[in-house]
């Protein structure tokens, strides 16, 4: 037992701030891919061609290519255009624009849900179609996705592994170096497992009292 607990204590620190940089890129990750999504998504109801289109190209190269490629595109070919980004950034960047491409779906899914009486309805009585899509239409669409959109970010947060290949030191890479140098695959493994399985409970049981509250707020 006791040489358990000197383990946690001499790997315990590791991977406590790898967990750390999984839960920041996560979230920056996340908010990326939501600002992506949105705007790809209202892209697509466009009354400008041009603008459909390219809303249409970027969803559809995005969920044919793998996310590995896509992580290997920003971080190693930008710089040959002069853009050089940090690791961190570089990955935050790719899994956002990856993950926008499946919010965009998730969200034209949610728009299409609302009758189109209701917007008809506010411009009506004299909202902005801006103030309509924020104030009316959003709200009900978030209600609508969240389960869906809870299921990306989980997708997302255990996509942060793919960042190890761009030397971004989170759980993955940390566990790859303890790995080479204790040649214990089997106990480092697992316990990345172990911790990406908390973080994704964590997530889940957050998104569970997000739509009690909302269903609440209904």
């Amino acid at each position: 037992m006791g040489n358990i607990f000197d383990e946690i204590k001499i790997y315990g620190p590791g991977f406590l701030e790898a967990s750390w940089t999984v839960f920041g890129i996560t979230i920056l990750t996340i908010a990326v891919s939501w600002a992506c999504g949105l705007l790809a998504a209202l892209a697509q109801r466009s009354d400008w061609k041009a603008v459909r289109v390219a809303a249409g190209f970027y969803i559809w190269f995005i969920r044919g290519t793998p996310t590995l490629i896509q992580v290997f595109l920003i971080y190693f070919g930008l710089p040959q255009i002069g853009i050089r980004l940090s690791p961190f950034t570089a990955g935050v960047i790719a899994l956002g624009i990856n993950s926008g491409a499946y919010v965009a779906e998730i969200v034209r899914g949610g728009l299409t849900a609302i009758q189109r009486g209701q917007t008809e309805s506010a411009l009506a009585l004299g909202f902005s179609p801006a103030q309509t899509m924020r104030t009316i239409i959003l709200p009900q669409v978030f209600r609508i996705i969240l389960p869906s959109i809870t299921n990306e970010a989980i997708s997302t947060l255990k996509n942060t592994s793919l960042l190890s290949t761009i030397t971004v030191v989170e759980l993955t890479l940390y566990a790859q170096t303890l790995i080479a140098s204790t040649f214990r695959p089997f106990e480092f493994y697992i316990a990345v497992a172990v911790i990406y399985l908390v973080l994704t409970t964590i997530l889940t049981f957050v998104a569970s009292w997000l739509e009690r509250r909302y269903a609440n707020l209904g």
